[in-house]
């Protein structure tokens, strides 16, 4: 080999040498070559999918929590006895209008009679079935006629209407009432119809009494609100007319008027007291 080609040779490796010796260098110190600029390795891709979360609800207020006492509650106060007037509807017949409840029996041509005495006035009541109907409310009825007299002079006729149901309950459609002064109509006070103004027939008299049992006779607000509750069967009662022991007697009153009433029925004869009278006679 000559001199040249062996300082060529040299030459060349000399070069390779510097250029591995550069390419190691970690801080990039030797040789022309540029140190490579740093990067900032990326963040991890998530390897799960999210899935869209459901709206916030609106808010709304928490219940309060209920108490938590087991006592029952304290019922509010009825009227257990209180009989429904709507057997006497018109829409509730069929009706008759012969009326032979046991006590209150009125057939055609029967007249009950009663007198007595009160505030120092003579008094005499006669109720008589009379053999006339009058329609009310679209239905039926039986005319009732009561006269009263004070000191034998006329102070009111009204004539009453009533009908029957299938158990024998007496049912109170109304009344025309006329009011006498000198033997002239002068008013007509209490008068009332089912139907007319709101007014709604009334029990006169039940298919079955019982003690303790309570009703509205009269539903004419502010005209006549009538009702009564029988406290009593079974007494021995004295009248003119008899003696009765199959009785039963009511207490009556109205929110119209202060104080209360009485009156005791005899079954298969009807009314024998009424307040401050009693009946006298009774015929067919």
């Amino acid at each position: 080999m000559n001199t040249s080609t062996s300082s060529l040779i040299s030459a060349v490796l000399a070069v390779s040498l510097l250029s591995l010796v550069g390419c190691g260098d970690d801080d990039g110190g030797g040789g022309n070559s540029a140190s490579p600029t740093p990067t900032t390795p990326s963040s991890p891709t998530a390897t799960f999918t999210a899935t869209q979360q459901p709206a916030s609800p609106t808010p709304t207020a928490t219940p309060q929590p209920t108490s938590t006492n087991t006592s029952p509650p304290t019922p509010t106060p009825t009227k257990s006895n209180e009989l429904d007037i709507s057997v006497c509807a018109p829409d509730a017949g069929p009706f008759s209008n012969e009326i032979t409840n046991p006590f209150y029996l009125l057939p055609v041509g029967t007249q009950w009679v009663l007198e007595g005495e009160e505030d120092g006035a003579e008094l005499r009541v006669e109720i008589t079935s009379l053999d006339e109907t009058e329609e009310v409310a679209g239905v039926v009825t039986r005319v009732i006629e009561e006269r009263e007299w004070e000191d034998d002079e006329l102070v009111e006729v009204s004539r009453n209407f009533f009908v029957q149901t299938a158990d024998g309950t007496v049912c109170y459609y109304g009344e025309d009432v006329d009011d006498y002064e000198d033997g002239e109509i002068v008013g007509h006070d209490g008068a009332w119809r089912a139907g007319v103004d709101g007014a709604l027939p009334g029990i006169m008299s039940p298919g079955d009494p019982q003690i303790g049992q309570s009703f509205q006779q009269e539903v004419a607000v502010g005209v006549a609100e009538d009702r009564a509750v029988q406290v009593a069967a079974g007494e021995t009662v004295e009248v003119e007319f008899g003696t009765f022991t199959d009785t039963i007697r009511y207490e009556e009153s109205s929110p119209l008027d202060s104080g209360t009433s009485e009156k005791i029925y005899a079954r298969d004869v009807g009314l024998i007291i009424d307040d401050d009278i009693e009946r006298v006679s009774g015929e067919e």
